[in-house]
């Protein structure tokens, strides 16, 4: 039985490929400064291999049995992470009258006067942007007008506070972005610095791949979540769906 403080079951998601980890492969490929958007990050839809692996993770669940498939749908109001919640619904992976909850919290990292910018080009437009960050670390750093990891770290604890006072016992699934996964594992998983940032080096967050936490009773006094796996790109690779793993838009996103 789930303790009144958890949910049985917590999905994390990174939404599909987008057509800004396309423009922005595109954008480095020819050592560009800037990546070639006209739209704001918030509005930057999924592409056309992003659609098919949000169908992919939705063919996947509805292939489980009941009791394994999310009954709560949360999303990142950003549109790529909308269009996975909504593909994923309408192809099986949750009951098709699941409410998606969209929560401004759950948005991704802002990158403020970064945004749009490349590696190449945060050195040669904001070189002092690129000397703050390597002394104060990607956890610490934040932009003018952006977030650092502590920032979303923040407005994510919140979230967990309002996940746990009104969904405990439930099956949440969380349609986000790459920073917002590895801050949840910092915050369930009561990480350090140094632990976060070793499993952010090792590699990029698979579009569409989950990370899922299930509550154990014997974790703590009171029970807890434990991590079931994480960065898992089983249901892409089960239904013969490419698998990506591009930084999002900005070059910031893994910064």
């Amino acid at each position: 039985m789930a303790s009144l403080h958890w949910p049985a079951r917590l999905i994390v998601v990174r939404h599909g490929q987008s057509a800004g980890n396309v423009a922005r492969d595109l954008a480095h490929e020819a050592n560009e400064n800037r990546i070639a958007l006209s739209s704001r990050d918030a509005d930057v839809p999924l592409s056309d291999l992003g659609r098919e692996q949000a169908a992919a993770l939705g063919g996947w669940f509805a292939q489980q049995p009941p009791e394994q498939r999310p009954d709560v749908l949360l999303s990142s109001p950003y549109l790529r992470a909308c269009q996975t919640a909504e593909i994923f619904r309408d192809h099986g992976g949750s009951a098709p009258d699941a409410p998606i909850c969209f929560d401004e919290r759950l948005r991704e990292k802002e990158f403020g006067i970064l945004d749009g910018l490349t590696t190449k080009g945060i050195l040669a437009v904001h070189p002092e942007q690129a000397e703050f960050r390597r002394l104060l670390g990607k956890f610490y750093h934040r932009p003018p007008g952006g977030e650092s990891w502590c920032d979303v770290i923040l407005r994510l604890r919140s979230v967990m506070d309002t996940i746990s006072l009104h969904y405990a016992g439930r099956r949440v699934m969380i349609f986000s972005h790459q920073v917002v996964v590895l801050c949840m594992r910092y915050i369930v998983e009561t990480l350090g610095e140094r632990e976060i940032l070793n499993i952010d080096a090792a590699g990029d967050v698979a579009n569409c791949a989950i990370t899922e936490y299930r509550f154990d009773p014997s974790e703590g006094k009171t029970g807890g979540l434990v991590l079931h796996r994480y960065n898992a790109t089983a249901p892409l690779e089960a239904q013969a769906t490419p698998v990506t793993k591009a930084p999002d838009l900005i070059a910031g996103a893994r910064g």
